[in-house]
């Protein structure tokens, strides 16, 4: 039986607004799970559901088998993270930490053992008579998470803990959040709009665009194996390239030139004949020049990026931009023209019209 359990969740505001449609979610104990999508889409508002803080307006929470929507927020045995770390700023690190077992009426030699080991994790024993104004923003966000962990609960929730911290935090915060839960193994459903917190932080990624799950899978499978047009352009950075073409004669026309797209459609190759689709391929998949097995296309450099270890190539291809992912070394000029080689098992079709993907086999049999 699954620790958590969501059933046909919906959340419908008293004005009509449909937030959340038809939400379904097993978890297991001990997961990390990481609910992304863009602003809006319901990721939040399915999180404060989960904690008790938002009503359900229609389906089942089922909290280690127990019917949990009438459940106030204590009792669900949920600890919760917030952006805005939430600290009592008039209260030392030590008493932040303790608060919670005190109202609990924990014994004291109990609460001074906990803070101190919590502490120690977090890495935080050097500040805890500290007040949190004294504090980086950091350190303040180690001690939301450790208020959090220090209470034996069943479930962690976080809310966007790392959106208040700049890049370089948010790295390292990232790295200590993933090794508290390894040391807890502690069921964790973290939020974010970051597709970077999600891939490096999951197990299981949900992701969600107005409302509705566009898919749930680990963070393997929602970038080698896409759903739909919106997963495929979401996850990845830079994101997906996609061409718009018509299937005629097993063939899409790209800026003038037609590609065989036979041996991807395969079996759905007389389903698609006259249709649209979108060709897509990433911009790390590429090859400079011409290789075998590859479809080769043709472009114009517009603009170079030099990262460090990368360099973007902005480039337009007939009248579609795309963005390729080279060797520093080998970064075009701008304003010359390329050819570039996509291995055919790295292409991706989607329907033009549902946006969702077209299996394809020559992908399948390279992954298999």
């Amino acid at each position: 039986m699954a620790y958590l359990t969501l059933k046909g969740i919906n959340k419908i505001y008293p004005n009509g607004f449909h937030a959340v449609h038809d939400f379904n979610l097993e978890i297991e104990k001990g997961e990390f799970i990481v609910f992304v999508g863009s602003s809006g889409c319901g990721k939040s508002t399915t999180l404060r559901m989960i904690a008790g803080l938002e009503e359900i307006s229609k389906g089942e929470l089922l909290i280690n088998g127990e019917y949990a929507n009438d459940k106030g927020p204590r009792e669900r045995e949920i600890a919760m993270v917030f952006q805005s770390y939430a600290l009592y700023p008039q209260m030392s690190v030590y008493d932040n930490l303790a608060f919670g077992l005190q109202l609990q009426g924990v014994d004291e030699d109990v609460i001074d053992a906990k803070v101190k080991k919590t502490a120690k994790i977090l890495g935080l024993t050097d500040y805890l008579d500290r007040m949190p104004r004294a504090l980086s923003g950091g350190q303040r966000q180690r001690v939301a998470v450790g208020r959090a962990i220090i209470r034996k609960v069943g479930v962690f929730l976080m809310d966007e803990p790392l959106s208040n911290l700049d890049a370089k935090q948010r790295v390292t915060m990232r790295a200590e959040i993933a090794q508290i839960h390894r040391e807890t193994g502690a069921t964790t459903i973290y939020v974010t709009h970051d597709q970077v917190e999600a891939m490096t932080l999951a197990d299981r990624i949900v992701i969600m665009k107005a409302g509705y799950i566009q898919q749930v899978g680990t963070p393997y499978e929602l970038y080698y194996e896409p759903a739909n047009l919106f997963v495929a352009g979401f996850i990845g950075e830079p994101p997906m390239n996609f061409i718009r073409s018509k299937v005629t004669d097993g063939c899409i026309d790209i800026a003038g030139k037609s590609y065989d797209i036979s041996a991807n459609l395969g079996t759905h190759k007389a389903e698609y004949e006259g249709k649209e689709v979108y060709f897509g391929f990433r911009p790390e998949a590429i090859t400079l020049g011409a290789q075998p097995d590859a479809y080769v296309l043709n472009a114009q450099v517009e603009l170079t990026e030099m990262l460090g270890d990368n360099t973007n190539v902005y480039v337009n291809i007939g009248n579609v931009n795309a963005i390729l992912k080279v060797n520093p070394h080998d970064a075009p000029a701008v304003d010359s023209e390329i050819s570039f080689s996509i291995p055919v098992s790295s292409t991706y079709l989607f329907d033009a019209e549902t946006e969702n993907v077209i299996p394809q086999q020559m992908r399948i049999a390279a992954q298999s």
